[in-house]
């Protein structure tokens, strides 16, 4: 892209509990399709709940994948939002300091599998809705067809434990409830190998 994208959303740490979504999300933003944000507390949600689903996964690959994170996403770490959590109102207490984040860092969306948490006549309030993450590459995918099946390709090329054909990658997309997304990369099939 010529200029940098301002669309923003801030991940919640379920989509980042699932590497091959990670690896997808971090690849678009470094590629300016969308800017990420999360915080540190979002990392420590999805970083317990890794070593908590793959006991084996040792503490030093997850802190290596929040490193890599970081470092390859420009400014995606919002701070400086602790102070307007407990103004916020939404049904799990516990979700407040993501929307906290997501007004402090100035995010257009959040994006969310528990888009009950987040209710849009609260999140309208501030300017920013949820969205499915499925719903959310769906809209990438439109938006930028040529960008984000090249990013497909470089992410599905990246896995050295597995090596994914087009349809098991595509396949393994769908397993995470991104339907939508991956029968829209099925039409750009011959983009991904």
């Amino acid at each position: 892209m010529t200029s940098r994208n301002r669309y923003t959303a801030l991940l919640d740490a379920n989509v980042l509990v699932p590497n091959r979504l990670t690896d997808l999300l971090v690849q678009l933003a470094v590629d300016d399709l969308f800017r990420a944000k999360w915080t540190n507390d979002i990392h420590r949600e999805w970083m317990k709940t890794v070593r908590r689903l793959y006991p084996d996964m040792g503490a030093d690959s997850v802190e290596r994948r929040r490193d890599q994170m970081d470092a390859e996403t420009r400014n995606a770490l919002v701070d400086g939002y602790d102070m307007i959590i407990d103004s916020l109102d939404l049904p799990d207490e516990k979700d407040r300091h993501v929307l906290a984040a997501a007004i402090v860092g100035r995010c257009d969306v959040i994006v969310t599998y528990n888009l009950k948490d987040f209710p849009s006549d609260e999140l309208s309030k501030y300017g920013i809705e949820s969205q499915h993450p499925d719903v959310f590459l769906a809209n990438h995918l439109d938006l930028f067809p040529g960008k984000f099946c090249a990013d497909v390709r470089t992410v599905r090329r990246r896995h050295i434990r597995k090596k994914f054909t087009v349809d098991e990658y595509l396949d393994s997309l769908s397993e995470l409830e991104l339907v939508a997304t991956a029968a829209g990369l099925r039409e750009y099939d011959l983009m991904l190998d």
